[in-house]
């Protein structure tokens, strides 16, 4: 019975002390800066420009890329307006793929996803988001 009361008294101080605060997340007129990055940083062989993007066959369609730009604009939804210098695609972003960042179009990010070629267009499947300055 005591171990039972202790478990449960431990169990209700981490769930006080654990709750994550919650905080605007997407793409909005306010930064909160950086997140903390983890994993490899550094360059990506592949499909990592615009330009290859539309470029690339029509057998492209779910290949992996990376692009690093800036969010230019909110297309209503999930969709938005990226670029990189080399042009512009629309990329979904679903609401849970932000992981709490904010972002606006100052600031620059890494997106990594998939193409996504149909008969209507071309347009980039976002699977992680990331703010790199």
């Amino acid at each position: 019975m005591k171990n039972k009361l202790a478990l449960t008294a431990l169990l209700s101080s981490l769930s006080l002390t654990t709750a994550a605060p919650v905080f605007a997340q997407g793409f909005t007129g306010n930064s909160t800066g950086n997140v903390a990055s983890q994993g490899f940083n550094g360059p990506h062989q592949g499909i990592n420009t615009i330009k290859q993007v539309l470029a690339a066959g029509f057998f492209s369609d779910d290949m992996p890329v990376t692009l690093i730009g800036y969010i230019k604009a909110s297309l209503g939804g999930d969709m938005y307006l990226f670029t990189d210098g080399t042009g512009e695609v629309t990329v979904e972003i679903d609401h849970d793929k932000w992981f709490g960042q904010s972002v606006t179009p100052k600031n620059k990010v890494q997106l990594s996803g998939e193409i996504d070629k149909n008969i209507v267009g071309v347009k980039v499947d976002v699977d992680s988001v990331r703010v790199i300055q």
